[in-house]
């Protein structure tokens, strides 16, 4: 069967949306809040209050707690860095509490905790490309445009990024390098993925969205997250196999 899917998607047919899933066990309290791999290995899974660590078939390897609120996240060289807020988001100045939390990614232990108080409405994501990290996070009402927090590999704070894509509900949610271009997945129904060049500036608009997880995966394909609510508050994850920017582009950016 995985050859299958494997030829199937070497020969193009797995442009169509959601073609393979790769459900993540378990479930978890609050949404799932974005994706990871390492080499296309494994699979790590941010919920809100959890980090869990899979393989690439979506077999468990280790779950650890987290604290709320716990976003997207990222894996460079054998660690995870994942955007977490302990304050209020999508509000004026002052009221977050922003930070990214490092984790050993073979057993997911709590390596360091760093502040990023320049994520001044909440740190809500993280992405890496050529040696440095991008964090951005959420958006008051109001806002024309969202920010794009760029750090050095040791995550000193470099600058600040405008992306001139107009406002988006809570801002950006996940973020990813792949083909050349950002990816930004945002809480919004018609328009929620952002594409831009290495600049920031915007190139475009699509669907469908990627708020909950993004992250390169084989064969020039990408996974898109996926949450599904349950009672008492837990959720259940998943990664379908996809591929950003073929859906017809939103007119108008």
């Amino acid at each position: 069967m995985h050859c299958l899917i494997a030829a199937l998607l070497v020969a193009g047919l797995g442009q169509a949306s959601g073609f393979h899933e790769i459900a993540c066990p378990g479930t978890y309290g609050g949404h799932l809040q974005g994706l990871a791999t390492d080499n296309e290995q494994n699979i790590y899974w941010s919920f809100t209050v959890a980090l869990v660590k899979t393989n690439r078939a979506g077999e468990l390897l280790k779950t650890v707690p987290a604290p709320s609120h716990q976003g997207d996240l990222t894996w460079v060289d054998g660690k995870v860095y994942v955007a977490v807020n302990l304050g209020k988001f999508n509000q004026e100045p002052g009221q977050a509490d922003s930070w990214v939390y490092v984790y050993d990614a073979r057993d997911l232990a709590l390596l360091e905790k760093r502040a990023v108080p320049e994520l001044v409405h909440g740190a809500g994501g993280i992405a890496f490309h050529d040696g440095k990290f991008i964090v951005v996070g959420g958006l008051p009402e109001g806002y024309a445009e969202n920010y794009a927090y760029e750090y050095d590999r040791n995550l000193n704070f470099v600058k600040r990024h405008v992306i001139n894509s107009g406002y988006t509900k809570m801002g950006i949610q996940t973020a990813c390098w792949f083909d050349g271009a950002w990816w930004f997945g945002c809480y919004e129904n018609d328009k929620g993925l952002l594409k831009t060049d290495e600049q920031f500036n915007l190139l475009g608009r699509f669907n469908p969205n990627y708020a909950v997880g993004i992250t390169p995966w084989t064969d020039g394909h990408c996974l898109r997250g996926e949450t599904v609510p349950l009672e008492n508050k837990q959720h259940r994850g998943s990664a379908l196999v996809d591929l950003p920017g073929k859906a017809p582009e939103i007119a108008g950016k």
